[in-house]
């Protein structure tokens, strides 16, 4: 029997942000408020680095992901990611989107792939666009012209654990819930 389409759930794999990380995060983007006219900037409750967008998904195909991704963050050890420069997407013309980038160890590396390896088991398209480890911070709905853009460097993050999110869209931007957690390994 087809799952109906009211049973699709919106969803992602993501690493969240430790709370030292969030609180340097935090005083930044309030400096970017006043920096950045008409950009609307995410709150914080969606700050994340996501490994594997997933879109609107089944349950059965969640179901068949889980065991894939839960086996590959206990794979890979918990680590520091180093955040900082700003960046946007399209990189060129009206910008759309501002992101602040996020350099990965090695290991979580491999995480992001093994990600994208289980969605394709599962089921899941092919991602056609090549990772690029950030975090979105803002999103434009007017064109403007591309602003300067400070330079912003926040140390490191600590990346202990991946999550299966379920998003779903609101007015005031999108609501982030927790599915599963999935430790990643002790170093």
């Amino acid at each position: 029997m087809a799952e109906a389409a009211d049973d699709r759930i919106r969803a992602f794999l993501a690493l969240p942000l430790d709370p030292a990380a969030r609180t340097r995060l935090a005083r930044s983007v309030e400096d970017l408020r006043h920096r950045l006219p008409g950009c609307r900037l995410v709150s914080a409750d969606g700050w994340h680095l996501t490994l594997r967008f997933l879109g609107s998904s089944t349950p059965a195909a969640l179901q068949r992901l889980t065991p894939l991704v839960r086996e590959a963050a206990a794979a890979c050890p918990a680590g520091e990611g180093r955040l900082g420069g700003l960046g946007l997407f399209p990189e060129r013309g009206s910008p759309r989107v501002l992101w602040l980038g996020m350099e990965l160890p090695e290991p979580v590396r491999a995480l992001q792939a093994a990600c994208e390896a289980a969605a394709q088991a599962a089921g899941f398209a092919a991602e056609a666009r090549p990772f690029r480890a950030h975090l979105t911070l803002g999103r434009w709905r007017d064109r403007v012209p591309g602003p300067q853009l400070p330079p912003l460097n926040l140390g490191e993050a600590a990346l202990t654990e991946m999550i299966l999110f379920r998003s779903d869209l609101r007015p005031r931007g999108a609501l982030h819930t927790a599915l599963e957690v999935f430790p990643l390994a002790r170093p």
